[in-house]
């Protein structure tokens, strides 16, 4: 969950579902639901100093000014939001992260608090705060711990130290033998990440309409499955015209639903890799489309994150009921497994399910706060 407020909107709130300690801490051990590669990531951490230095290997980017709540036991998502400067700020905060909390808790739930901030004072205010919230819910919080970008400390005891080079590199060499990328050096450059030269594609879209208009969905369809079948294959980035054609492609919703299907935690990291690059070079007008896909396999593949700043992606103007699918999957910090049981088996449709994951809405219907995108 990642809050870029000041808290106007849950924008940019990154959830990532499935991530815990299933602690003894300190030391503890890190149990992260990872890429399609990976079931689950391991991470062994002995001690404060390294549970700072897994955080950015959790969330994907390094946080600043944040409350980040990690859970010690893996059914319930790892959760950042900005800090809260307010008592309002707060009650906002808490009412999608206590919500998304309290879904998921079982019993004997426990989560490390971290405050990621130059002001210890605030820290240990704001910790106390959420570690109250989180026991009213049944979860209880046996670390609190307070990091800038230099030293760390635990808010419980007065333990103090540095933050080591040593504990740094050993997470960064676990997560490398895991398989997993490195963290960006921030959310701003993980967002940045997703923008790149639309112009080749901007200048191929005329043609690649046209086409699509003397082959008609039923040829086009095909053409793109099979194309993605070639990507998951070999891995190629799409050329300028193939790209062109895919973008206008899944502006057709069957076409859309029929890759949408494809999406499974086996084929996320995959889709992540296709509809990144696809995001970064489409220009406005033909972009919602492979930006909610990204959104939905960075969900699927556990990036809460990346999932966020997909959505940022899609144009204000041109609203995507997918996209509005993956911020209430991210909001409500759901487990990318229910994805399977909520999958509608028939590709084929020539109508928007106006989702496989229409009961989501129902589930958060009580939640009026929608994320907003393009912030």
């Amino acid at each position: 969950m990642d809050c870029i407020l000041p808290h106007r909107s849950l924008a940019g709130r990154d959830t990532t579902p499935g991530i815990g300690l299933t602690a003894r801490a300190f030391g503890c051990t890190v149990a992260a639901a990872a890429s399609a590669h990976l079931d689950v990531m391991t991470l062994s951490v002995r001690s404060p100093d390294e549970l700072v230095a897994a955080i950015p290997h959790l969330l994907g980017f390094k946080p600043e000014e944040s409350i980040v709540l990690v859970p010690l036991r893996s059914e319930l998502p790892i959760a950042r939001v900005d800090l809260p400067t307010s008592t309002s700020d707060s009650d906002l905060v808490w009412s999608s992260v206590g919500s998304a909390f309290s879904r998921h808790a079982q019993p004997g739930a426990k989560v490390a608090i971290v405050c990621l901030t130059t002001n210890r004072q605030h820290a240990d205010s704001i910790s106390q705060d959420f570690a109250g919230r989180l026991a009213a819910i049944g979860i209880t919080t046996p670390i609190r711990l307070w990091a800038d970008n230099v030293d760390w400390a635990d808010l419980a005891t007065g333990e103090s130290g540095p933050q080591t080079g040593l504990a740094r590199e050993r997470l960064a060499a676990t997560t490398v033998l895991a398989g997993r990328s490195q963290p960006a050096t921030s959310r701003d450059s993980l967002a940045s990440s997703l923008v790149g030269d639309r112009e080749p594609i901007a200048a191929l879209l005329s043609a690649a309409r046209a086409e699509a208009v003397r082959n008609t969905a039923r040829f086009e369809r095909p053409w793109a499955f099979g194309r993605l079948q070639q990507f998951h294959a070999d891995g190629v980035r799409l050329s300028d015209a193939d790209a062109a054609r895919l973008v206008v492609a899944i502006n057709s919703i069957p076409i859309r639903d029929t890759l949408w299907n494809d999406m499974t935690r086996e084929t996320a990291t995959s889709h992540v890799a296709l509809w990144s690059d696809l995001t970064k070079r489409a220009p406005d007008d033909v972009r919602a489309a492979p930006a909610s896909l990204l959104g939905f396999a960075s969900w699927l593949n556990g990036n809460g994150a990346m999932a966020w700043c997909a959505l940022d992606q899609v144009p204000p103007d041109r609203p995507c009921p997918l996209a509005d699918l993956v911020a209430a999957a991210v909001q409500g910090g759901m487990h990318p497994r229910e994805w399977e049981s909520a999958k509608v088996p028939d590709p084929q449709r020539d109508t928007d399910r106006d989702s496989g994951l229409a009961w989501q809405r129902a589930r958060f219907a009580q939640d009026p706060t929608r994320p907003a995108l393009g912030t």
